[in-house]
């Protein structure tokens, strides 16, 4: 029988402590969301038990530049906005988003809730600040929710994560 490669081990235990961190962990408050690359990651990473090989991880950029491109060519308003470089560049969830364009970056998410005790949960200490405009939450890994008040990105928060700078 064949033994895991030490790489996947390792990133399976990082993966464990992180999730069991962010249990008690304190969650941060950001206007920046994840980037589609580390969704990306996360999710090849959970589902093939490995990282993408270089060739994977330029098929799923080129697949990303495409959608983007065709994002940006169908609503040319956007591509004068200064959420623009989000996309053509950071490639970044922020707030200000519409729910169209953070599944163009991120993809679906793992998770959505429209329940106020769950939310507040999530939100820990910012709950007061984010809940006039929470009406639902995404829930993405690596420990990031997103709130949105209609078809907006109002919010975002992370636990388990370093402080953010």
């Amino acid at each position: 029988m064949r033994r895991p490669p030490r790489l996947v081990v390792l990133l399976a235990g990082l993966a464990m402590a992180g999730c069991l961190a962010g249990l008690g962990s304190q969650v941060q408050r950001a206007t920046d969301g994840p980037t589609a690359e580390e969704i990306h990651m996360v999710r090849f990473a959970r589902g093939y038990g490995r990282l993408p090989t270089f060739d994977e991880s330029q098929k799923f950029r080129s697949e990303l530049d495409e959608r983007v491109a065709d994002y940006l060519n169908r609503h040319a308003g956007l591509g004068t906005s200064p959420r623009a470089s989000q996309f053509r560049f950071h490639r970044r969830v922020s707030v200000g988003m519409t729910k169209e364009e953070v599944t163009l970056l991120a993809g679906p998410p793992d998770g959505t809730t429209r329940d106020e005790p769950v939310m507040k949960a999530a939100a820990k200490e910012f709950w007061p600040a984010i809940q006039p405009r929470a009406q639902e939450m995404w829930i993405y890994p690596g420990g990031w929710q997103l709130y949105f008040d209609g078809d907006r990105l109002a919010d975002v928060t992370v636990a388990g994560k370093p402080p953010l700078e």
